[in-house]
């Protein structure tokens, strides 16, 4: 369909950013340090140096009710994350996909649309010796 329903937004220390696949650039979206939102009760992931957090807009879909959109964005949210995974491991870069994150304080600091859903994310860190 090539809906393109993904934003990857990456938090960082200095703040969170919007990738902008066009420019290939991230554009700050708010400055501080929002990790441990996106970690949540895992804590251990907010020390990872960057997390990138897919967010699919559903309303980028034409057809189809909200449910059937939600699962066309899972599987995009999917396949995103598994290239990022893809990536990190042929740069030296550990990832994992999380589902946890505080949904409902991230919705606010990144002010999302109600057609904004936080699908996954994957914190990105240096292998350990």
């Amino acid at each position: 369909m090539n809906a393109q329903d993904i934003d990857v937004y990456v938090s960082m220390k200095s703040g969170f950013y919007l990738y902008d696949a066009k420019t290939s650039k991230l554009e700050l979206v708010v400055d501080g340090d929002y990790r441990k939102l996106v970690a949540d009760k895992q804590e251990n992931f907010a020390t990872a140096p960057a997390i990138c957090l897919l967010v699919s807009d559903i309303s980028r879909f034409h057809n189809g009710s909200d449910s059937s959109k939600l699962i066309l964005a899972a599987y995009d949210a999917g396949i995103v994350s598994q290239n990022i995974s893809i990536f990190c491991a042929s740069v030296g870069l550990v990832t994992r996909p999380r589902a946890t994150m505080n949904q409902q304080k991230l919705r606010e600091i990144l002010k999302l649309k109600d057609s904004q859903r936080l699908m996954l994310n994957n914190p990105v860190s240096y292998k350990k010796d």
